[in-house]
C-alpha cells in the first residue's frame, strides 16, 4: 500500500526532475538563439569565433548535465521505491551488524553511485573537454587521480563515518547535537589541512618567483591587511587549458593560489585586480559567513534527521522495510535534495550578492578597468557563456551573470 509520505516524496521528486530538465532545456535553447551575435556590451572585446566557442561549449556540458540529472533520478528510485537499499541490506545484515554494517552499507550505496557516474565523468573530460580544446590530462592521469581519491577518501571517510554512527546510537536523543560539533570541528580541521597535506597529493605547489608581480601582490597584500603563509603557483596545466586564483586554508595556514595558465595569460594589473577581488571576499568576511550558514544548515538538517530517525513511516515511505541508524542516514541524505532544490535561487542569490561586493572592494584597491579586462579574458578563455538564461542562472550561477558584472563594474570605475 502506497503511504502518504511515498506521494509527498514522489509529487517533490517528479516536479524537481522537471523542473531541473525545462531549466537545462531553456538555458540550451537561449544560448543557442543568442549564438550569432556577441552582446553588444563586449563587441570590441570579444571576437565572434570566441562567442561562438563559449556558446557550443556550454551546450555540450548542459547536455552532458541532462544526462547526469537523469542517471541520479534514475539511482535514486532503484535505490529506494526501487528495492536497492533493501537488497544491500540483505547482503550486509546477515553477516555484519552494528559500526561494520553501517560502514559497509554507506561505502557500498557511494561506490555504486561513482561507478554509476564513472562513464560520464569520462565523457565530459574526453570527448566535450577535448573537443573544445581544454583538456590536458591522460587517461593514465585521470585514474591516477580516481585512486588517490578513493584511497583518501576510505582513509578519510571510514574513520569518520564510524565516529558520527557511533555518536549516533551512544548520544541517546540529542545524538544529533554531538554529531554536528564533531562535524564541524572536521571541517574546520580539513580546511587546515588541506593547503599542506591533501592538495599536494594531486598538484605541485611552487612559491611564486619573486619579480615585479610578486612585490606587486604582496604590496597588495600590506594595503589589504592580509596575512599568509605563502604566494603559490600550482601547475592545473598538466590537466587543463582553464585558468583560477583561489584561497585555502584556514586560519594561519591560509595560501593563496594562482594556475599556472592564468599567470600566462594575464598582465600584472589585471592579477592584482583579480586578487584584489578575492581578497574583498576575505575582508568582506564572506568565507565567514558561508562557514557559518553552512554550520547552521546542517544543524538543522541533524536535527531534522533526529525527529526521522525513529519513524517507521519514513523508512517504509522510501520503500525500505528495515531500520538503522545508517539506513536513516542514508536515505536521509538521498532525498534531501529533492526537498532542497526549490531554495536554490536563495543561495545563487547570496553568493552573487557576494561577488558584487568582492568587485567593489577591488574596485577600491585596484584599478575596475584592469579587473574587467581581466574578467573579459577569462570568459574567454574559459569558453563562459555571455548569454546564460536568467531564469536557470538563477537557480544555478554563484556568480552574476557577465553583462550584469561588467556594467556593474564600469560603474564603479566612472570618477565621483
Amino acid at each position: 500500500m502506497t503511504s502518504d509520505f511515498t506521494l509527498v516524496f514522489l509529487s517533490f521528486f517528479s516536479l524537481t526532475l522537471l523542473v531541473r530538465l525545462w531549466l537545462k532545456w531553456r538555458h540550451i535553447a537561449f544560448i543557442a538563439a543568442h549564438r550569432a551575435a556577441v552582446p553588444a556590451e563586449f563587441a570590441g572585446r570579444i571576437a565572434l569565433p570566441a562567442h561562438q566557442k563559449a556558446a557550443d561549449y556550454t551546450i555540450d556540458r548542459c547536455r552532458s548535465a541532462v544526462w547526469g540529472i537523469l542517471i541520479e533520478a534514475a539511482l535514486l528510485l532503484a535505490l529506494t521505491l526501487g528495492g536497492g537499499l533493501t537488497l544491500l541490506h540483505g547482503v550486509w545484515s546477515p553477516h555484519l551488524a552494528g559500526l561494520p554494517y553501517g560502514v559497509a552499507m554507506i561505502v557500498s550505496v557511494l561506490a555504486i553511485s561513482g561507478l554509476i557516474d564513472l562513464p560520464l565523468s569520462l565523457y565530459r573530460q574526453f570527448v566535450i573537454e577535448t573537443r573544445h580544446g581544454f583538456n590536458r590530462m591522460t587517461l593514465g592521469l585521470f585514474f591516477t587521480d580516481l585512486t588517490k581519491q578513493t584511497l583518501l577518501g576510505l582513509a578519510i571517510g571510514v574513520p569518520v563515518i564510524l565516529a558520527v554512527l557511533w555518536l549516533m546510537g551512544a548520544m541517546g536523543q540529542y545524538w544529533w547535537l554531538y554529531v554536528w560539533l564533531f562535524w564541524s570541528a572536521f571541517n574546520l580541521l580539513i580546511m587546515f589541512v588541506y593547503p599542506t597535506w591533501i592538495a599536494p597529493l594531486f598538484n605541485k605547489f611552487s612559491p611564486l618567483e619573486d619579480g615585479d608581480m610578486k612585490s606587486r601582490i604582496e604590496a597588495l597584500l600590506i594595503r589589504c591587511g592580509f596575512r599568509s603563509s605563502g604566494l603559490f603557483v600550482m601547475d592545473g596545466s598538466k590537466r587543463s587549458s582553464h585558468g583560477n586564483a583561489y584561497f585555502t586554508g584556514f586560519g594561519d595556514n591560509k595560501r593563496i593560489v594562482f594556475f599556472d595558465t592564468l599567470l600566462s595569460r594575464l598582465e600584472g594589473p589585471e592579477i592584482e585586480a583579480v586578487l584584489a577581488h578575492e581578497l574583498g571576499h576575505f575582508r568582506r568576511k564572506h568565507v565567514l559567513k558561508h562557514m557559518a550558514l553552512s554550520f547552521a544548515g546542517s544543524l538543522v538538517f541533524l536535527w531534522l534527521l533526529g525527529q526521522l530517525i525513529e519513524a517507521p513511516w519514513f523508512y517504509a515511505g522510501l520503500g525500505v522495510a528495515a531500520q538503522s541508524t545508517a539506513l536513516a542516514l542514508i536515505l536521509f541524505f538521498l532525498v534531501m535534495p529533492v526537498f532542497t532544490f526549490p531554495f536554490s535561487p536563495l543561495s545563487s542569490y547570496l553568493s552573487r550578492r557576494h561577488e558584487f561586493e568582492a568587485d567593489a572592494y577591488a574596485a577600491e584597491h585596484a584599478e575596475a578597468a584592469d579587473l574587467v579586462q581581466a574578467l573579459v579574458k577569462l570568459y574567454q578563455d574559459n569558453a563562459s557563456t555571455l548569454t546564460p538564461d536568467p531564469l536557470h542562472s538563477l537557480f544555478h550561477d554563484s556568480h552574476p551573470p557577465a553583462t550584469q558584472r561588467i556594467a556593474h563594474l564600469q560603474q564603479l570605475g566612472k570618477p565621483a
